[in-house]
């Protein structure tokens, strides 16, 4: 394992396999890259629409997060879907601790079906806490 490199992606579960976790670790595999994973919320979904959302408790996101860089230092951490306010507040924190790799922010709002991914009040906490510690942001919000 030491010789791959490997990255870490922090996002909600697709169970329909078309985005999330799913999308990032095959994403990673065709690169190359071995690809860990902290999930922030469970969601029932295809193409089609997001029939549910169960978000994962903060201190478990932060769990994940931990048992990876124990074992698996990753060289790049991507976020996706992070869905509230508290986890964002979350990664945040623990990325503004010591030194950290390179962070590559997806603000994940909105499904490709139309469905809200992200609460309206963690927009600001996304743009005050966990937009200034990136590296690279996937797209502008407004």
């Amino acid at each position: 394992m030491q010789s791959i490199p490997c990255a870490l992606t922090i996002a909600g579960s697709d169970s329909g396999g078309g985005a999330g976790i799913q999308a990032d670790l095959k994403t990673f595999a065709a690169l190359g890259v071995h690809g860990s994973s902290a999930i922030t919320c469970i969601t029932a979904q295809n193409p089609r629409r997001v029939t549910g959302i169960q978000p994962i408790r903060t201190d478990l996101v932060r769990r994940q997060i931990e048992a990876v860089f124990d074992e698996l230092p990753p060289r790049a951490v991507k976020t996706g879907m992070l869905y509230s306010a508290e986890i964002i507040g979350t990664v945040a924190d623990f990325f503004a601790r010591g030194k950290r790799p390179q962070l590559i922010v997806d603000p994940v709002m909105v499904a490709t079906s139309g469905a809200v991914l992200l609460k309206p009040s963690a927009i600001r906490v996304l743009k005050e806490k966990l937009l200034p510690l990136a590296t690279l942001i996937t797209q502008i919000l407004s």
